[in-house]
């Protein structure tokens, strides 16, 4: 199934993890769409860094740390997606509350593992 995923932290740099996740994203057939501090590609996914209104968002993947998560809460709860993924570092139990307020599910777990063990 393509679950439509946004990569909050995406990076240009192809070390990085958040690289590495649009790419086999996109080697599962995964639509995704991409949020970083500079524009850019990687692979056919256009990197965005001005906040869009996406519709229909399944997945959230998050590669920022918890400080800089706060000034994207309204944001992502607003995309009312079907869940958030907190990668490796980006745990955040205050975000956690407001995504149970919000009815948002959420994983604390690696994006890059989900899909290899076909649990995405």
């Amino acid at each position: 199934m393509n679950k439509k995923t946004l990569v909050l932290g995406a990076s240009l740099k192809p070390e990085r993890y958040s690289n590495i996740a649009i790419n086999k994203l996109r080697n599962y057939n995964h639509e995704v769409v991409a949020f970083g501090l500079r524009k850019g590609s990687v692979r056919d996914v256009e990197i965005d860094s001005e906040l869009i209104n996406y519709d229909s968002i399944d997945t959230v993947t998050l590669y920022l740390n918890p400080k800089r998560q706060e000034a994207y809460y309204n944001y992502i709860i607003g995309l009312n997606p079907n869940r958030v993924i907190f990668n490796p570092g980006t745990e955040n139990p205050e975000f956690y509350a407001l995504l149970r307020q919000n009815n948002i599910d959420f994983e604390v777990a690696c994006t890059l593992v989900l899909l290899s063990i076909g649990q995405y």
